[in-house]
């Protein structure tokens, strides 16, 4: 083989598989990957919820307070309807409108002048506070939990359906409003076959729907 054909024969070598540095980057795992492989196996820290860590507690929810080691002070308390919680060593806690996490923070604080370093944990067993109410000619008339996003056709369906003398093209809800008292038409006929659904309002807590 002349010089020539030796080197055609080099040239082709090198474009069909690199160099030799370059064959080894391709063996070699990529140190990243590796990285990234160790870190996803390994478990990861439970997250609370938004819902869980934005929850505002109300009137009549209850709550379970729990103070790490000290079985006196754990307990089961009612928020009241002015808003508080009674507590050993402490009394009277204002409680409502705070979330659970803000609601420990502050028993933890009230708690280190009797006790070193107190751990306190609040969850909220029941939920009372934020309910509807629905009244009138129904099957099933009374309070009824107030789920997210419900709306009025939605809680009329928790009702148990109508009595043969509801008037459904008069139902209302009525709502307070800036310390006013507010009614909304409510026309069942007109929701059910999509006629101006804008009527199908989302409910909040303390609605009253009324079925004449």
């Amino acid at each position: 083989m002349n010089l020539s054909s030796c080197l055609l024969m080099g040239a082709w070598l090198l474009l069909s598989f690199g160099s030799p540095q370059e064959a080894q980057k391709r063996a070699a795992p990529d140190a990243s990957t590796q990285k990234a492989g160790a870190s996803g196996a390994g478990p990861t820290a439970p997250q609370v919820t938004g819902n869980e860590a934005e929850y505002k507690i109300g009137a009549q929810d209850l709550l379970r307070v729990d103070v790490w080691k000290e079985d006196q002070l754990t307990r089961t308390v009612p928020v009241r309807p002015d808003g508080k919680v009674t507590l050993p060593l402490l009394n009277d806690v204002q409680a409502a409108g705070l979330t659970p996490m803000q609601l420990a923070g502050v028993i933890s604080e009230g708690l280190k002048k009797y006790i070193n370093g107190p751990q306190v944990t609040v969850s909220v067993t029941e939920i009372n506070s934020k309910r509807i109410y629905v009244t009138g000619e129904v099957a099933r008339a009374g309070a009824f939990p107030l789920l997210p996003n419900m709306t009025a056709l939605q809680a009329l369906s928790s009702s148990g359906g109508f009595s043969q003398f509801a008037k459904l093209k008069n139902i209302y809800v009525l709502r307070v409003e800036e310390g006013k008292q507010v009614k909304h038409p409510f026309n069942y006929k007109e929701v059910v076959n999509g006629k101006n659904p804008g009527q199908n309002i989302l409910l909040e807590p303390g609605d009253v729907i009324v079925v004449p």
